[in-house]
């Protein structure tokens, strides 16, 4: 856990927190944990004048996989945001077809018109679509934050590889406290 400095233009970017999704298992956090933790961070950001984005997921990108597909309908609120993130009015949502967050959408748009120079992400999954926004954020040119206390996965030895070998090598790790802190 080594955050060292929030830019002054920096945006919190939460993955996938909608029903569907935080109604789901996970490891080494509840959901109830990362969207309580997710909300304040939101929170302090929106007392700062920092962007705050949601991303929530509604299909999936096409192609062949060895995964089963789900056989039923998801219900009809299954991508609405969960109420307790309190989203705002002056807060970004995107909506996504696949993994990442920049892929087909507005996401890098919104930010660069903001002048946003890094990222703060959470969310689950951590190993898909945390992860996935995450190198595409790096890719792009942001500076990545991942609030590692504010994501989690369905399956432990995923979160733990994003988490120990892959967040590092695209930026920085912390705990929200770190952040919430480093914001000042």
């Amino acid at each position: 856990m080594t955050v060292t400095t929030i830019d002054p233009k920096t945006a919190l970017v939460v993955i996938d927190l909608q029903k569907g999704i935080a109604s789901l298992p996970t490891v080494p956090h509840p959901s109830s944990d990362v969207v309580a933790r997710s909300a304040e961070l939101a929170a302090a950001f929106r007392a700062r004048g920092l962007p705050v984005v949601f991303v929530r997921v509604t299909g999936g990108a096409p192609g062949r996989t060895e995964a089963p597909a789900r056989g039923e309908q998801p219900p009809a609120d299954w991508a609405d945001l969960v109420p307790e993130l309190g989203v705002q009015e002056s807060d970004i949502v995107v909506t996504k077809q696949q993994w990442g967050a920049f892929h087909g959408t507005d996401l890098d748009l919104q930010l660069r018109r903001r002048g946003v120079t890094q990222v703060v992400m959470t969310g689950i999954a951590t190993s898909i679509g945390v992860e996935s926004t995450a190198r595409a954020a790096h890719e792009h040119g942001y500076h990545v934050t991942v609030a590692v206390d504010a994501v989690a996965d369905m399956d432990e030895g995923a979160h733990l590889n994003s988490v120990e070998k892959i967040f590092p090598r695209l930026g920085e790790t912390g705990t929200t406290e770190a952040i919430v802190k480093l914001l000042g």
